[in-house]
């Protein structure tokens, strides 16, 4: 592949074997592109070089001092000697500071930290993101010493017209969740996919996450604040389920609304007809919540379980793929077969009761093959994916099957999921080891591509926790070093973290409040359908928007290495 800047192909130039010292004021490169916000010190340190040479060295930001000097080698997939990728491999640095790489003749990365609290502050911005994408009450954020605020909104959440044509105007309770993306409608399949990947970062971490102040607003004093953000989305999601069990599908204006603060978006909200998929999706959420909320919380424990329940009736009585009529709209879809919510809604079930009929269902679908050409009625086309999001949440299934302590399972279904996610993270491994900035999405790319690869750290983490074998663990940290800078675009892809992070993205209240600066905290979605197709540009909605389930998966990732220790909000 050849390594590109935007709009320029890197000439290769021969540059001097020998690595000076930086005053710390020498402007990045591009042409070395490194993770920008830091290190654990025992993590793979890794920088990409678009030029040709040998020589490199890893300096003190403040000073310039050498911490380390090595010869940079070319990447294998580059071309050999003509390689347009080099290496300069700093994993042996592990003395807590903060660097720059610097390579004579081609300059200087931006500084970043290698420190056992690197990932803390991406952490804190992240969930900080999510309660800033609260609807339904007012927020602010003063984070980054810039004023982030808007006021109470969409208080009057939703009409029924689209569901009960028979009396147009009548209303009922919608009111809370988060805006989902780059705009302020809020959809069910999404909302639950992105709140059970956060819920899987808490089963998985909790040890970490459970005494961590996100500085959130007074809300329930028994909750850990990570809990209590996501309850706001299941508060919601609770809302969409009908008296009978079926769940509407999104609460959406008719028609995308402009560039304006959420308060001033006055069109009327209407709820969308239900979809069985987002039955399923709320079944498979709320019977998680069920279990993670217990400790803390009986009766809205009991109440996630009960709407469990009631809509897992409802698609027992309704077997068909139903798909949402959305005539009514040109919002977002969210729309896909229903087989894999299914699957996630049965393994949730079992998790949450140990009811045996929950357990053969989810075993039979991964026992069973698939009908040939494709997916069937009953089971998604693979149990274990490498590239999954909202339109398969089989994985989710998966991770929770293999994570339950119940000795119910069959040892048979337990091998095959293993077997699988093993493979899975396998050929991660491989297309970060052929790719020159360690991209497990190797060439893959799509609309929001960075958040498939933040997604594919679950992956990778759960193969961890079940082989102990170090290389899934660092091809999880160099995913977050990709997003954070080590790409063809030398930048930070989250907003407010990191070296240059995006100014524009397609973020309605960022285009349209007075701050110059974006809401912080937020994965934008990435270049697509080439590695050069990404353009930090707040029209660009195909590379640069923002969404729930980018975050949500940012978030997963970002959690396996918080070190509560350490954590300081304000730092």
């Amino acid at each position: 592949m050849m390594l590109r800047t935007p709009g320029l192909l890197l000439a290769l130039i021969v540059i001097s074997a020998s690595a000076c010292r930086s005053d710390g004021a020498e402007p990045p490169t591009p042409e070395i592109a490194v993770n920008t916000v830091g290190f654990l010190p025992d993590a793979p340190k890794a920088a990409t070089i678009a030029r040709r040479c040998d020589r490199f060295a890893v300096v003190d930001a403040a000073t310039g001092e050498v911490a380390f000097a090595g010869a940079a080698m070319p990447h294998p997939a580059g071309g050999g000697s003509d390689s347009t990728a080099w290496i300069a491999d700093f994993s042996v640095l592990q003395t807590p500071g903060r660097y720059r790489v610097r390579v004579d003749g081609v300059g200087a990365s931006p500084p970043f930290s290698i420190s056992r609290s690197a990932w803390n502050r991406p952490f804190y911005l992240a969930m900080r993101g999510m309660y800033l994408w609260r609807c339904g009450m007012a927020v602010r954020d003063n984070s980054l010493g810039i004023e982030f605020v808007h006021a109470a909104c969409h208080l009057d959440d939703a009409r029924l017209d689209h569901v009960d044509p028979t009396q147009p105007g009548k209303a009922a309770p919608g009111v809370g969740g988060w805006h989902d993306a780059g705009d302020y409608n809020k959809y069910v399949v999404n909302g639950a996919f992105t709140a059970g990947m956060m819920l899987q970062a808490w089963l998985q971490f909790e040890h970490a996450l459970a005494p961590l102040d996100l500085q959130l607003p007074d809300g329930d004093p028994t909750l850990p604040d990570f809990l209590e953000e996501v309850k706001w989305e299941i508060d919601w999601l609770l809302s969409m389920q009908a008296a009978d069990g079926r769940v509407y599908h999104k609460l959406s204006t008719e028609d995308f609304g402009g560039f304006i603060l959420p308060e001033q978006e006055t069109a009327p909200r209407f709820f969308c007809p239900w979809g069985s998929a987002a039955t399923a999706d709320l079944v498979a959420i709320a019977a998680l919540a069920s279990r993670v909320y217990r400790p803390y919380d009986a009766d809205f424990a009991d109440r996630c379980l009960a709407a469990a329940r009631l809509s897992h009736g409802f698609l027992q009585a309704h077997p068909d793929d139903h798909r949402p009529d959305q005539s009514a709209f040109t919002t977002g879809r969210y729309d896909s077969p229903d087989a894999d919510d299914r699957l996630w809604a049965a393994a949730e079930l079992w998790a949450a009761t140990g009811e045996a009929t929950y357990r053969q269902s989810y075993e039979e679908c991964v026992l069973s093959p698939p009908a040939r050409g494709g997916r069937s009625r009953s089971r998604p086309p693979s149990i274990v994916d490498d590239l999954w999001d909202w339109g398969n949440v089989a994985n989710l299934a998966a991770y929770t099957y293999l994570l339950a302590e119940r000795p119910d399972r069959d040892p048979q279904v337990v091998t095959k999921l293993r077997n699988a996610l093993r493979a899975s993270a396998d050929r991660l491994l491989l297309a970060a080891q052929n790719h020159p900035y360690a991209r497990t999405h190797g060439e893959r790319y799509y609309w929001g591509c960075n958040g498939g690869i933040a997604r594919q750290t679950m992956t990778l983490m759960l193969a961890y926790r079940l082989t102990r074998q170090a290389e899934y663990r660092r091809a999880a940290q160099q995913s977050l070093a990709y997003l954070f800078g080590r790409n063809p675009y030398a930048r930070s892809f989250v907003t407010g973290v990191g070296f240059n992070p995006p100014r524009f993205p397609h973020d309605r209240r960022s285009g349209g409040d007075a701050a110059e600066a974006p809401w912080p905290g937020y994965l934008v979605g990435g270049p697509w359908p080439t590695e050069n197709d990404w353009h930090d540009d707040q029209d660009d909605y195909r590379t640069n928007e923002i969404a729930v389930n980018w975050n949500g998966a940012l978030i997963y990732a970002l959690a396996a290495f918080v070190e509560p220790d350490t954590f300081d909000a304000a730092n």
